[in-house]
């Protein structure tokens, strides 16, 4: 019986020890948490705590600018928050380098001045400049550039001068970083401009402009590495998608386009010294109602330039004039150089797997350059069916002998290529 106690004492003050170390590793614990903040995550700025008003009509501008400082500023990753409702801002500039990553996270509609106050070129009305590891979670949030009357008094059909007016959102030099979920609308000149972005991630993006919005391309992107487009949704009046030079590596997936211009490669070779396009796969991807289908247009007289290793698969046309084009002689209102054939070199480009119904007779037109001549061009399952009463659809080619595998519907170059046709 005497041992039996002891051993009961013995094992009540073992119980004691356990308990009063681990309460006071708990008090530890907690003490710490105090002495030191989480380095996971910093604060969330709420705009409306910066003086947003959020009703459409307030100017907006400095409580952005505000919580924007104060995000950027922080020594760990921050959050902006913005309310549901209507902000209307003038120019802002989100611009870094940060101390540490940013997060918007966007459920209010963001709203343009109504007025036309053309700036300086290629300016924007949304910059996002020099991030990384910056997020924007737009939760369906609207970018609204309200620019019907930007369209009305847009000349540049008439002066070639096209691009004093505001971009919608300007997107430049940002690195690892990810803008889901957002819609811009009635952008007085392009909706999205991507310039020396990397690793860069769209998702979920919806553009929206009636025909009539001029020069209005939904998606323009240049001089970029790794940017990734995948599920977006466009209306615009001018190219869905332009691709400009020095874009690598670049990836459209599960696109609707239309109406509007297609999707494009270039214009290229308008200026001296661009950078090789090399990298680019558009696929699974739906154009429907639009001016043209996927297209690659270059100046004629243009300086030396290349496009190669291009891919575009899987793509379904819906009542689509000149479903695929290659236009070397493009010249667009007249303003171009006269007395020499483009220098810029098209190479490796496959269309495979492209469908749907032609809204123009000639279906497939691939009109190369003469001084330098399209090399490895692959058409590959090619099917069109010409909507028209002019008779089947055609193929029509100029300065190339394309590869041929599979069905070909139109058959391939049943005709010379002109550049009026």
């Amino acid at each position: 019986m005497v041992g039996l106690r002891r051993a009961k004492t013995l094992l009540f003050v073992v119980l004691v020890v356990m308990a009063t170390t681990i309460a006071n590793g708990a008090k530890m614990l907690k003490e710490n948490d105090k002495d030191e903040p989480s380095k996971g995550s910093g604060e969330t700025i709420d705009v409306k705590a910066s003086g947003a008003k959020g009703d459409g009509i307030t100017d907006d501008s400095k409580a952005f600018a505000d919580a924007w400082k104060k995000a950027c500023e922080s020594k760990s990753p921050s959050k902006i928050k913005v309310r549901k409702g209507k902000y209307l801002v003038k120019t802002l500039e989100f611009k870094g380098p940060c101390k540490s990553a940013v997060t918007f996270e966007m459920d209010g509609h963001i709203m343009a001045p109504s007025k036309a106050t053309p700036g300086k070129p290629h300016c924007g009305w949304i910059n996002f400049e020099k991030l990384e590891n910056f997020n924007l979670n737009g939760h369906g949030a609207i970018f609204d550039g309200q620019g019907a009357h930007a369209w009305k008094i847009n000349d540049c059909a008439k002066t070639g001068k096209c691009n004093t007016l505001p971009i919608n959102i300007r997107i430049t030099g940002l690195t690892n970083s990810k803008i889901k979920g957002i819609k811009s609308t009635n952008s007085k000149l392009f909706h999205m401009n991507i310039i020396n972005c990397k690793n860069l991630t769209l998702e979920d993006i919806g553009i929206d402009a009636p025909p009539e919005s001029l020069n209005t391309d939904g998606i323009h992107i240049g001089r970029s590495n790794g940017v990734r487009l995948v599920r977006a949704k466009i209306k615009t009046g001018d190219d869905c998608i332009s691709i400009g030079d020095g874009t690598e590596n670049f990836l459209v997936e599960n696109v609707e386009c239309g109406p509007g211009h297609g999707i494009a490669i270039g214009s290229l070779g308008k200026y001296p010294n661009e950078q090789p396009v090399r990298g680019v796969t558009i696929r699974r991807s739906l154009i429907k109602n639009t001016d043209n289908g996927v297209r690659i247009k270059t100046w004629p007289g243009s300086p030396p330039g290349i496009v190669s290793n291009i891919l575009f698969q899987d793509i379904t046309m819906d009542n689509v004039s000149l479903p695929i084009l290659i236009d070397q002689v493009y010249c667009p209102h007249g303003h171009c150089k006269k007395g020499g054939p483009s220098k810029v070199k098209l190479s490796d480009i496959t269309y495979r797997d492209i469908k749907g119904t032609s809204a123009s007779k000639v279906a497939v037109k691939l009109l190369c350059s003469p001084g330098v001549p399209c090399t490895n061009i692959t058409l590959s399952n090619i099917d069109f069916v010409y909507t028209g009463k002019k008779g089947p659809a055609v193929s029509a080619c100029s300065d190339i002998k394309p590869k041929l595998k599979g069905k070909m519907e139109p058959p391939a170059c049943t005709e010379k290529a002109k550049p009026d046709s």
